[in-house]
């Protein structure tokens, strides 16, 4: 499907509530790039390598990270925590925002360099059809972390409920969750917000058509 057929369209009827000018900004560039270099594939499938998850626009990231720091503000986060691997490069500049906050990133499978005590949990992913497990070391997540879920992709939400799930089993407080595009169709960021956690995504795709590449984005 060819970009030029994608077109940004808004969603007035699911309104949340107002936000302060500058966030709106970045959310709004967010939707720009996504309708210019975003790809709307089969399958509820949006890509955008171009520059979020394979070539990565860094300022973009960092962008990302102000508006964050600007809706989190007033909170004590002391941690990031993703998941690999399209998180991880979000992360790493979102924490220059945060006081340069360590950055941990779950893995995605055993191996060598995965000793000691470990905390895990099992979740489906979306893109790839398929479980996995989530492990990060006990040494790296602790009790009385106050923790910032970041990634790249919000869609059924059960990517980050595996992090939430060891953050919980750790004893640590997730603070909050920032989500660079969420796929509001699918509910999953609906879902976290009515258990009380604060998902700030800064563009939430409410539908889109493979057939003419139409996106249309909840303002």
């Amino acid at each position: 499907m060819l970009n030029s057929y994608i077109r940004l369209a808004v969603c007035h009827h699911l309104m949340p509530l107002s936000r302060p000018t500058r966030l709106r900004g970045f959310m709004k560039e967010l939707e720009e790039r996504i309708a210019q270099q975003g790809t709307v594939k089969p399958g509820n499938v949006l890509k955008v390598d171009a520059f979020l998850n394979h070539q990565c626009d860094v300022e973009l990231f960092d962008h990302m990270g102000a508006a964050w720091a600007e809706h989190f503000k007033g909170k004590t986060i002391d941690k990031i925590l993703t998941i690999e691997a399209s998180g991880i490069g979000i992360a790493c500049v979102v924490a220059r925002h945060f006081g340069n906050v360590p950055v941990v990133f779950a893995k995605k499978a055993q191996s060598i360099n995965l000793d000691g005590d470990q905390y895990t949990t099992t979740v489906y992913s979306f893109t790839k059809q398929k479980e996995f497990p989530v492990i990060v070391s006990k040494r790296y997540l602790n009790e009385g972390d106050h923790v910032l879920l970041i990634d790249d992709f919000l869609a059924n939400g059960k990517a980050l409920k595996g992090l939430i799930e060891l953050c919980h089993e750790a004893g640590a407080t997730v603070e909050g969750i920032g989500i660079a595009v969420e796929k509001g169709f699918q509910g999953g960021g609906d879902q976290l917000r009515e258990e009380g956690y604060d998902v700030d995504s800064l563009a939430i795709v409410e539908s889109m058509d493979p057939e003419n590449g139409t996106i249309e984005f909840r303002s």
